[in-house]
């Protein structure tokens, strides 16, 4: 039946008519298009229908999905390969797939691992053992444990209020910093902004998260309805994944984090931990936030600040050690794009 099936292949975001009817597909199954993807193959049948389509963006496989009556004619792997072979020549090896917990036995014959699920989801990769052998790769603390999640985009005062007062409950900090590099200062940067802000606190073990926390690239709204979404069920994925392998592995006890009184998406996850992470025996502590001016320090607000080109207000509101970096060549070039975003 393979040959019965006209295969066309989309690089970058989809429009116009096959991105109507795509995203009429997908809704039929469910499913829903993500703004972020970046590769997509459709199977069409003799009548020029939509009979399967699969997705990539970045090493994520999304958007999976073949027609009903089509089911059982090995679609699916027609378009798992595809894009495995796509992934592979953009020299992405490590790959991870979203999907429905209903569909795991088929995805596992096509090589991918099962890393965590709730309810509607279930987070999948190319590499057996993939996460844990991660985790044993993590630096190991002593005493009681906590941890810290953090971006910083930039690295603020804000952020070294919250990590100093996390470093006093409990013997080791694990901080995390998101390894995405997918914001205004690129991964390298913020990690060696967060070690150098750190580096007075003995206890602070920082990592770095690879692919396996918090990411934009691999948060799982494709395959959500609004309503779910609103519910914050890619959080609730991203927090299970925590508390079933970062967690036990370091014995990591209390998560701290600070109250965001500015994002909606932020607070909602900051909401989801209270609930979910006690389940996994770790306690939730939320920290008020640092204030300058009246108002609290935030990343997005230096940015803001950075776009507007008023880099002389963003002195109070970052450590030394950032300010230094912002003042280098570096620094200015990252400033100046911002400035140029406007």
């Amino acid at each position: 039946m393979q040959g019965d099936f006209l295969q066309e292949t989309y690089e970058g975001g989809l429009k116009g008519v096959v991105r109507r009817r795509v995203e009429e597909f997908l809704s039929r199954q469910g499913l829903r298009y993500d703004k972020g993807i970046q590769y997509t193959v459709v199977l069409y049948d003799r009548q020029g229908e939509v009979a399967a389509i699969g997705s990539l963006e970045k090493n994520v496989l999304k958007c999976i999905a073949v027609d009903e009556k089509w089911r059982g004619e090995g679609l699916t792997a027609t378009v798992v390969s595809t894009l495995r072979s796509q992934a592979f020549q953009q020299n992405q090896q490590h790959l991870f797939l979203f999907t429905k917990p209903h569909n795991k036995q088929m995805f596992l014959e096509f090589g991918f691992y099962e890393i965590s699920r709730t309810e509607d989801i279930l987070l999948m990769e190319n590499k057996r053992d993939g996460i844990d052998s991660f985790v044993a790769s993590l630096a190991r603390g002593q005493g009681s444990q906590g941890a810290v999640v953090a971006n910083c985009n930039p690295f603020t005062l804000g952020h070294q209020y919250l990590i100093e007062q996390a470093a006093k409950a409990c013997d080791t900090l694990h901080l995390f910093v998101l390894s995405e590099d997918a914001s205004l200062f690129p991964a390298d940067v913020r990690m060696e902004l967060v070690k150098k802000g750190t580096a007075h606190l003995p206890n602070v073990l920082v990592h770095p998260t690879s692919d396996y926390l918090i990411s934009s690239a691999t948060f799982p709204t494709y395959f959500l309805k609004e309503e779910q979404i609103e519910k914050g069920a890619g959080g609730q994925l991203d927090l299970v994944v925590f508390g079933q392998h970062f967690a036990p592995a370091l014995d990591i006890r209390c998560r701290f984090v600070g109250q965001e009184p500015f994002s909606p998406i932020t607070a909602l996850y900051n909401k989801q931990m209270q609930e979910i992470l006690p389940r996994f025996g770790i306690q939730v502590v939320e920290i008020p936030r640092k204030e300058e001016g009246g108002a609290a320090i935030s990343a997005s607000r230096v940015r803001a600040l950075l776009v507007e080109g008023k880099l002389d207000e963003v002195r109070a509101l970052v450590p030394d050690t950032t300010w230094e970096f912002l003042q280098s060549p570096v620094g200015q070039d990252i400033a100046r794009k911002a400035g140029e975003s406007r």
